[in-house]
């Protein structure tokens, strides 16, 4: 709005000129070619209105933020929980193998009757875990009892978790195993404390 007065102004300056050359007498030239005043203004409307259908064309290309606005998404304050991976059969069986190899090692060779019942075992487990902080997977099992002792340990430990009293986990994969007793939620325990 502030560019159109201006406009207006100058050329009413430019009128106004043009008027008081026509009323002032005219030197006459030698070669006869007169400049008609009036020319010069023609050419400077014509200039004016190039300029102005440069602008209109202008402004009617599309304009960010007037008719295309940039695509926006805000994230939100989400809070990422990184769960530990579940532990898989596999890999129980997996630490399972390792007990028993160390449990052959103490493997008699004379027969004797061992009177062993899964549900003192599951009582025995139970009372080793607490809910406060985990217990290494293999130090559940007491290796001197050879083979029978460590397959009923294992049993009352797959017993115990299938009745949801104990939580099995492991800090990432191919890390140890550890166990507490259901109903705290601590972190586990990371591969490099080694006990």
């Amino acid at each position: 709005m502030g560019k159109r007065p201006l406009l207006e102004k100058i050329m009413a300056a430019i009128l106004a000129e043009i008027k008081s050359r026509m009323l002032l007498p005219r030197p006459s030239r030698e070669d006869g070619d007169e400049d008609d005043p009036r020319a010069e203004l023609v050419r400077r409307l014509q200039e004016y209105e190039r300029f102005k259908q440069a602008a209109e064309d202008v402004d009617e290309l599309p304009r960010m933020g007037r008719d295309v606005f940039q695509a926006e998404a805000g994230a939100g304050n989400r809070q990422v929980v990184r769960l530990p991976p579940e532990v898989q059969l596999p890999d129980l069986i997996s630490a399972f193998q390792d007990v028993i190899k160390r449990a052959s090692m103490y493997a008699h060779h004379h027969v004797q009757l061992e009177s062993l019942s899964v549900r003192e075992r599951m009582s025995s487990v139970l009372d080793r875990v607490r809910a406060s902080h985990f217990t290494r997977f293999s130090d559940l099992f007491t290796v001197e009892e050879g083979r029978m002792g460590v397959v009923v340990t294992f049993l009352a430990i797959l017993e115990l978790s299938k009745e949801s009293l104990l939580e099995i986990t492991q800090a990432e994969a191919f890390a140890p195993i550890h166990v507490k007793a259901a109903g705290s939620a601590e972190a586990v325990p990371e591969q490099a404390t080694g006990t």
